[in-house]
């Protein structure tokens, strides 16, 4: 599990499309999905349904949710104390 993978899947989960998401962090649409297919093997679920309108959180995906974003913050407060 990587800062990357966890800030794709909490920019996913933000904006509801893997497109958004992409142009939001700067990467493009098929990474920001490989990045989700290596979380999603890593933690061994599903963490969003894919449909023509978007992406929607699976029931994993919102429980997963808040300690996502507390990691990120974890890793900026990390950061900030190296810097």
């Amino acid at each position: 599990m990587h800062e990357r993978e966890l800030r794709a899947f909490v920019s996913i989960a933000e904006t509801g499309r893997m497109d958004q998401a992409a142009k939001c962090l700067g990467y493009s649409q098929p990474a920001v999905s490989y990045q989700i297919k290596c979380l999603e093997q890593a933690l061994g679920t599903k963490l969003f349904v894919r449909d023509s309108t978007g992406a929607r959180l699976t029931r994993e995906g919102r429980m997963i949710l808040p300690s996502a974003r507390a990691m990120l913050s974890l890793f900026e407060s990390i950061k900030s104390v190296a810097a």
